[in-house]
């Protein structure tokens, strides 16, 4: 059923190419480029909590790297971090290592040499967004998040991933963009799912209002609200797993 489905939006796209392509070169054109946040990539949250700190990684695209907010605190891996420690009682020490417009086969290559010597309780990863907009192949997709999730599993994480963000949602996109994106997103994170749960790893949807207030300016990446209430969201799935 899902090679049938895969099959079907390639169609649909092949249809609509003569439409979408210009569309799309136009967004890219257009589209308003904001920075990474401001701020350390790694540190501690509640340091006057009692307990050993579970130690926090968040691998993955733009989100990890807090654009849509001017400070890392403030983004999803601050958040998060303070969530779980609230949540939990305990000191969180926390590391993001992402990178803005990154695929997931290439933080295969690039990113996760960085973390693999140091070792993590919890490894969240957040990929879709730009392996939607690359079209990347649902093997290529699943072969990358795979690795990625072992490598780190053998090491003694517990995995983590956060579903692909519905694309149908971005206002920085046209109308038509929006609902074939928003498809493509659908299929890689059905895809997502099943990796999950073969691997015996977490998977955790994007639970965020999509107006307005929950958008950064650039309507493509969440606001200051959005990424508390996605953190929120994930620490309330996460805490489980992140007790010892």
């Amino acid at each position: 059923m899902s090679a049938l489905r895969a099959y079907a939006w390639w169609l649909g796209l092949a249809l609509l190419a003569p439409i979408a392509l210009p569309l799309a070169v136009h967004t890219r054109r257009n589209a308003l480029r904001l920075p990474p946040a401001r701020g350390s990539l790694n540190g501690v949250v509640g340091a006057d909590l009692p307990g050993e700190p579970l130690r926090l990684l968040v691998l993955g695209e733009s989100t990890v790297v807090g654009v849509g907010v001017d400070e890392l605190h403030a983004a999803l891996v601050g958040q998060l971090a303070a969530a779980l420690a609230a949540r939990s009682g305990r000191p969180v020490a926390w590391r993001a290592c992402g990178e803005n417009g990154i695929t997931a086969a290439q933080a295969h290559e690039r990113l996760l040499p960085q973390v693999l010597g140091q070792p993590f309780d919890l490894a969240l990863l957040v990929f879709g967004v730009n392996d939607t907009t690359h079209l990347t192949s649902l093997p290529r997709w699943e072969a990358a998040l795979g690795g990625m999730a072992q490598a780190l599993a053998v090491r003694g994480a517990r995995v983590a991933f956060s579903s692909v963000p519905p694309l149908q949602h971005f206002t920085a996109l046209p109308w038509l963009l929006r609902r074939l994106l928003g498809m493509r997103a659908a299929l890689l994170d059905a895809r997502l799912r099943r990796l999950a749960a073969r691997q015996g790893a977490g998977h955790h949807a994007v639970e965020l209002e999509f107006s307005a207030e929950y958008l950064a300016r650039d309507g493509y990446h969440p606001s200051a609200l959005g990424y508390r209430v996605w953190a929120e969201g994930l620490a309330l799935n996460l805490l489980p797993a992140a007790r010892s």
